[in-house]
């Protein structure tokens, strides 16, 4: 445990220049003063770390102090290799970059671990698009990557329903959803989503911006998302279901979210194992086609337009197979 602190501790300088103790700790998830026993551990071990003092002080590597990867377990060599995902960044113009990073992390590695790449690939394979989906890579997604490492403001040419609209803004992150690339940036009145093979021009300008390092793009991304799944769901519908509906129902609602709360909310179990509970839906019409595949595991009591959609369904059906 204290050898892989070490380590992470040495990486750390080495990548980052000069750390306070405090920045250390919290970094290693340890107290200040494991800091300073495992600094002069590393110290009575010939590496060159040294403290400067003051406000402004830290602790560095003095004389471009540099470790080999030479003490990665094979777990940790084969895992660098599947985090490449070659195809996401083949997309977005960084194939070559990426290729040439594996060689020289290959180079770098002992010889006993040199045929982590090969292992990695035979056993595991990322194919990020959905199915029934074209997987071409939008137009404008090189040179928004490009951007988005740069930190440069660009103006978006950007389809919106008929029309088309310019928005100049900040390009903060790239996120690939389902195979679909959106955009994440600043724009004056906030941050703003688009997808980008929607995108109809880019033009790159020299303005740099500065980017506000609290930005979590993982985390904004999370929260918009379940955003806008809500914002989606604006009607409502009250369902009986019986155990098999219950269970296939998961499959056909599209956030996660809603089945979680619809099987929290629900009446308990009648004698025959069947619930009450309240489907919150995009609209009556998409509700009806999405509980259609559901059969006679689901009866719907309101509202009145939709239960008579499925009496009319049901109908229909009885007199095709009499």
């Amino acid at each position: 445990m204290r050898a892989s602190r070490l380590i992470s501790l040495l990486l750390l300088l080495q990548s980052r220049g000069s750390m306070t103790a405090g920045e250390l700790a919290r970094e290693l998830e340890v107290s200040e003063r494991t800091v300073y026993r495992d600094v002069l551990a590393l110290s009575a071990a010939g590496v060159p770390v040294y403290a400067d003092r003051g406000r402004a002080g830290g602790y560095r590597l003095l004389g471009g102090y540099r470790t080999r990867l030479t003490g990665l377990t094979r777990d940790e060599a084969e895992a660098l290799f599947l985090a490449g995902l070659p195809g996401p960044a083949g997309e977005m113009g960084l194939a070559d970059a990426v290729a040439s990073a594996e060689l020289k992390v290959l180079a770098a590695l002992p010889p006993a671990l040199r045929d982590a790449p090969a292992r990695a690939g035979q056993r595991f394979h990322l194919d990020v698009p959905g199915w029934f989906r074209e997987t071409a890579a939008p137009l404008w997604l090189p040179a928004l990557a490009r951007a988005v490492w740069a930190d440069r403001v660009v103006e978006l040419r950007y389809r919106r329903g008929d029309r088309e609209v310019t928005r100049r803004l900040q390009p903060y992150g790239l996120v690939l959803k389902s195979g679909v690339w959106y955009l994440v940036g600043r724009v004056d009145d906030g941050t703003r989503t688009y997808r980008v093979d929607r995108v109809t021009g880019v033009e790159v300008g020299e303005e740099h911006f500065d980017r506000d390092e609290g930005f979590d793009l993982a985390g904004h991304w999370r929260e918009q998302a379940a955003s806008f799944l809500r914002t989606m769901l604006r009607a409502e519908v009250a369902v009986r279901l019986s155990p098999a509906g219950l269970r296939q129902l998961r499959h056909l609602v599209d956030a996660p979210f809603v089945y979680d709360e619809l099987r929290a909310a629900a009446s308990p179990p009648d004698g025959q194992g069947w619930v009450v509970a309240r489907l919150p839906v995009e609209s009556v019409q998409v509700a009806y086609h999405q509980l259609l595949g559901l059969g006679p595991e689901v009866e719907v009591l309101g509202p009145p337009e939709l239960r008579q959609l499925f009496a009319g369904a049901a109908e229909r059906l009885g007199s095709l197979y009499r």
